[in-house]
């Protein structure tokens, strides 16, 4: 099963959330990784999605940094869902970075969203993956979302993404394709110049990329 291949910027993100019923919170863009500039987020960052195009020098990055994760059980600190659908990259990316801020968003009596996400709390995060599947009410909200615009002449996701949280005063990257979640360590930092310091070890894989994009989940006031 596939979804439309799509766009993953803040307008679309924050048009899904919108049709979530999830509120108090939005994305924007992160447009450089320099300290002076990361300085100016005067608002609290909680998580931080990074799309990126796998290179085979990259893949051998993120193999390698899977297998040292061999052994730890992250399943219970974060929110994970393992992806199944075709093109689903923008919407995990999504659920990721909203499951594991329940603290800092705010849900519609009615949202889709937190349905899901109460409804999988229990699940594997291959049972996530497959109870997205069958998830009628969310997938017909993406397509419609996408619909507005937003999906991708040249078809196929191209890129893959990655999302950073806090969670237990550490620092974890999530990723519907790996195996399980990696845990970065302790945040000894304000947590985006933390995500920041993972996000330049991507860009330090594929100097010569441009395919390269972030994005960050703050308050909105």
């Amino acid at each position: 099963m596939a979804l439309p291949p799509t766009e993953i910027n803040p307008e679309m993100l924050n048009k899904l959330l919108a049709k979530f019923g999830v509120s108090s919170c939005k994305y924007v863009d992160i447009l450089g990784f320099e300290p002076d500039y990361l300085k100016t987020f005067s608002k609290p960052v909680r998580a931080v999605v990074l799309t990126f195009p796998l290179t085979t020098k990259l893949e051998e990055f993120r193999n390698k940094k899977t297998e040292e994760q061999k052994g730890k059980n992250l399943n219970a600190e974060v929110f994970y869902l393992k992806q199944t659908l075709e093109n689903s990259s923008g919407l995990v990316a999504l659920i990721h970075t909203v499951a594991n801020n329940k603290d800092f968003v705010s849900f519609a009596d009615d949202s889709s969203l937190k349905s899901y996400i109460d409804k999988s709390a229990a699940a594997s995060p291959e049972e996530r993956g497959k109870l997205l599947e069958k998830n009628e009410v969310l997938l017909s909200d993406f397509k419609s979302v996408a619909a507005e615009g937003f999906v991708r002449p040249d078809g196929g996701d191209q890129c893959h993404v990655l999302v950073l949280v806090p969670a237990n005063k550490h620092l974890k990257e999530i990723d519907g394709h790996l195996e399980r979640p990696i845990d970065h360590g302790p945040l000894s930092e304000p947590f985006l110049e933390n995500a920041v310091n993972v996000c330049k070890q991507y860009t330090e894989q594929a100097k010569d990329e441009v395919r390269f994009s972030a994005v960050a989940l703050v308050k909105d006031a």
